[in-house]
């Protein structure tokens, strides 16, 4: 029954990998054994209750074999039907690689290599964290691993190798690897590009190694997950040396690993695994063994902890009503709170935000984070003190110098739940976080990503450190809310949307050096993507649009302008995305056609074009000097910039 329960899942992977004409079935066939051991002998899931939060995470790594998760998936009970195993690749519900909220029982959206096993020590480390919170003795109601089956393009990917290194550091005891071994990638074999010795590697990032010479012996791979579950001050791994296309007559070569093996050799598949069913039929005693080793033991493991979980809210019940009311996670952040740390009249938005973290923290205990070594430079700091093996109650994280998987790993923790999470850097450095600012946009999870030292500012450390398209490339990205604060007030506006964000990740851009704080400035303001700060006193002559510092450059060319007869409007305009959420209504008063607009911004004209063909910007790299001689250096003066205005748009 065992070898019939692997095989349909092999069977099911080919089957609709070649109605699709598309997918990869090579770690389907190669793999089928390992997951099908870890979902019928360790996996704690509710197929009909696919968030109950003290499951069993399990992380396809390796997304493109996403029909492996599928067939699992369907066979365990979860909302994918035949039908939807049929349509594997098109519009509907099995897309290429797995999406998160798009198809049930996926954890997260694994298709670029290594953010899977990034994304699951995140996970983990939310769980460490919470169970040091919540969990009592005899009551541990946060218990549960997260599991991953990666393959060797995933550990040869920067942001895996970041987070494990992390996640070795903070010996996450309950993060289990299961490395589907099998030598080969899609140009050929591994050795044309990797011959590190991976027992040695791994042990010396802190991970428990073991290896599992057949790929096959389910005995093996028991006994192995067996043993990493009882190495609790480690993460584990472990290599399971596997045959890429098993069964097929090209199995252990890269021409199965990203293509279809076509009708005849399905036929020969099903010849060698004994499989005689036609295509998209599986026999129901293999339904039944699914159903009595998955479903109904994940089913048994889900009441028994709904019992603990009664017998907790009786013992705890103080404890019990956070709990939950960290998972639901209907965040409301009153403004009235925050009027110590908005009223320096002139400071640095990276200060302010860095006062906004610490007061949101003592007010919400589930936010944490923490940034890429730049704590002291980015202001963004969690609580309690420094998150490590001996204190997993703290909320700062030192995530080192390792800003992708600091992305990875911040998406990972939203993903498990529970928590609100930030990861801060220097602006310039989303380059090296964009996959997962990307991914958080398309999971639309409400991550929180911090990032200070916004423009040619940041002065003496040159045109390296200095963003000028970041700026516009994030814009770029859909369902990503970039809000760049001209102020303190702003800046509290930007953590209220932040934090009360369901759908959508944050990305804060802060400022290196001072601002004045406006009183026209509000969350009211902000909330609607842009609004005027300061209106036309008689005739609108023009609109000065900006973002951020400029926006204070901006009101001082106002004063220029005025006393040459121009009366002019300026409209702050911190996220180009909730603009264009407003009504069309909305957006003609704040800036009415046939007006004359000048867009004001130290980056990237771009994403400017959309409002107005006169945009003041810098599309050229920065230079290294002190701060007013870089302004100076590229014009951002007032007297330039009115200048500019009068001779282009009088």
């Amino acid at each position: 029954m065992e070898q019939r329960a692997i095989n349909a899942l092999r069977i099911l992977g080919v089957d609709a990998i070649n109605k699709a004409n598309s997918g990869h079935p090579g770690i389907v066939l190669g793999a089928a054994p390992m997951a099908y051991q870890l979902f019928t002998e360790h996996l704690n899931i509710n197929a009909k209750n696919p968030k109950w939060l003290n499951r069993d995470r399990f992380i396809l790594s390796a997304g493109h074999g996403s029909m492996l998760l599928y067939a699992l998936n369907h066979l365990s009970g979860f909302k994918i039907s035949m039908e939807d195993l049929k349509n594997f690749r098109q519009i509907g519900n099995t897309p290429g690689h797995p999406e998160y909220g798009h198809t049930d029982g996926v954890e997260t959206t694994s298709g670029p290599l290594g953010q899977g096993i990034s994304n699951a020590v995140g996970m983990a480390i939310a769980e460490t964290h919470l169970a040091a919170r919540f969990n009592k003795e005899s009551f541990n109601v946060i218990d549960h691993y997260t599991y991953v089956i990666c393959g060797d393009g995933d550990l040869q990917e920067g942001v895996a190798m970041e987070a494990m290194s992390l996640a070795g550091h903070l010996g996450l005891g309950k993060l289990i690897v299961l490395f589907d071994s099998n030598d080969i990638q899609l140009d050929g074999k591994v050795s044309l590009a990797y011959s590190e010795n991976h027992q040695k590697k791994f042990e010396a990032m802190g991970w428990h190694y073991q290896k599992v010479e057949d790929g096959d012996d389910l005995t093996l791979i028991n006994r192995a997950i067996k043993k990493a579950k009882k190495v609790d001050t480690q993460p584990s791994i472990i290599e399971v040396k596997t045959i890429i296309g098993f069964g097929t007559s090209v199995q252990g070569t890269s021409k199965v690993h990203g293509a279809p093996v076509g009708i005849e050799e399905a036929s020969v598949l099903r010849k060698n695994l004994n499989w005689n069913e036609e295509p998209f039929v599986v026999p129901e005693d293999i339904y039944a063994h699914y159903r009595k080793k998955v479903t109904l033991r994940g089913l048994r493991a889900y009441r028994k902890w709904i019992e603990l979980l009664s017998q907790y809210q009786m013992s705890y019940p103080q404890e019990y009503t956070q709990l939950l009311s960290f998972f639901e996670g209907d965040i409301k952040v009153n403004l009235n709170d925050f009027k110590d740390e908005t009223s320096s009249a002139k400071d640095a938005t990276r200060n302010i935000s860095g006062k906004i973290i610490q007061k949101l923290s003592g007010i919400y205990p589930n936010l944490i984070g923490g940034s890429a070594d730049l704590t002291a430079s980015t202001k963004a700091k969690g609580s309690d003190g420094h998150f490590d093996r001996n204190n997993r109650l703290a909320r700062n994280i030192n995530f080192g110098v390792r800003e992708h998987a600091m992305g990875a790993i911040v998406n990972g923790m939203v993903l498990h739940g529970g928590l609100m999470v930030f990861g801060g850097a220097f602006f310039v450095f989303s380059d090296y976080m964009k996959p997962a600012i990307r991914l958080a946009a398309i999971m639309q999870i409400p991550s929180i990503f911090v990032f200070s030292h916004d423009t040619i500012a940041v002065g003496e450390d040159g045109p390296t450190h200095q963003p000028v398209e970041q700026l516009t490339g994030l814009r770029a990205i859909p369902n990503l809310n970039v809000i760049r604060p001209a102020d303190a007030n702003e800046t509290l506006a930007a953590w209220k949307i932040a934090m009360e964000s369901k759908t959508t990740p944050t990305v804060i851009i802060l400022t290196r050096q001072n601002v004045i704080n406006r009183q026209t400035t509000s969350y009211e303001g902000v909330i609607k993507g842009a609004y005027i700060v300061s209106k036309e006193e008689k005739q609108l002559d023009g609109i000065l649009l900006a973002s951020g510092s400029e926006v204070g450059l901006a009101l001082d060319v106002k004063q220029i302008l005025t006393n040459k007869g121009i009366d002019v409007r300026v409209v702050s305009m911190p996220s180009h995305l909730l603009f264009e959420k407003q009504s069309e209504k909305y957006q003609k008063e704040i800036l009415p056609k046939r007006t004359k607009i000048l867009a004001v911004e130290m980056g990237s004209r771009m994403s400017w074009y959309k409002y107005t063909p006169y945009v003041y910007g810098l599309d050229e790299f920065g230079v290294s000097a002190p701060l007013e001689h870089a302004l100076d250096y590229f014009g951002f003066t007032k007297e330039k910039v009115a200048e500019y205005y009068i001779k282009n748009l009088t």
